[in-house]
């Protein structure tokens, strides 16, 4: 946006622990790109995940929420960290990091935090990262174009901390953006679970517009499968 690449959360490998990745993907391609800045929005390993950062072509800095500078320092990357309500300028862009309700930490034991980003330039765009429902969503209002909003998680059960198609509807309706877009869901799946349950994955990005139709229907909503690109216009 702007002449400033931002790349959120990649996850670039095919398998990560139990999990194996269901849609292909330009994995060429993604590496190939040198972004100017990469957030990450918490420390679970399918969030801020280092050997895929390390198939980058180029060593981007990172944004990351306060606490979580020393982990990534470790590994010789220069970081920002950013609690809740602070920005930092990359480039022609301002990002801000905004509250997301999600344990964010590395381990059971961690108690890391987890924010989201809302990215101001000529588009204004909200990446929630992970987060269920929290009541300053309505702080968002009528400061959002597009909203990047996680409608399932990996699995055909959710935790704490999500938010579903219906509950992603609702935030749809607190935050008020011209765009919404479903992220988080169907990419990665746990294996062998599809021969016993095939498909379920397809279904949150479909309810979630079915949901918006019915409480937001000013919103337009745009479903990416992986690998597709949305240009904004």
């Amino acid at each position: 946006m702007d002449g400033t690449t931002v790349l959120t959360d990649p996850l670039l490998v095919e398998r990560l622990g139990p999990l194996r990745r269901r849609s292909r993907l330009a994995q060429q391609a993604i590496e190939a790109i040198t972004p100017d800045v990469v957030v990450i929005s918490h420390a679970h390993h399918d969030h801020l995940h280092l050997p895929s950062l390390r198939r980058l072509a180029n060593r981007p800095p990172l944004v990351v929420p306060k606490g979580l500078g020393r982990m990534v320092a470790r590994h010789r990357y220069d970081a920002v960290e950013l609690a809740p309500g602070e920005s930092l300028t990359v480039g022609a862009l301002r990002i801000t990091a905004t509250r997301a309700v999600h344990h964010g930490g590395r381990g059971p034991l961690s108690q890391g935090h987890a924010v989201g980003y809302r990215i101001e330039g000529s588009r204004r765009v909200y990446f929630a990262g992970d987060t269920d429902l929290f009541p300053e969503m309505t702080d968002l209002a009528g400061q959002v174009d597009v909203a990047l909003l996680p409608v399932w998680g990996w699995g055909p059960r959710l935790g704490a901390g999500h938010l579903d198609p219906g509950r992603a509807a609702e935030a749809v309706v607190r935050i008020r953006p011209r765009l919404a877009v479903p992220i988080h869901w169907g990419t990665f799946y746990p294996m062998g679970l599809s021969r016993i349950w095939p498909g379920p994955l397809e279904r949150p990005p479909l309810d979630f517009v079915d949901a918006v139709g019915r409480v937001a229907p000013a919103c337009a909503v745009r479903v990416l499968a992986p690998g597709d690109a949305l240009v904004l216009d």
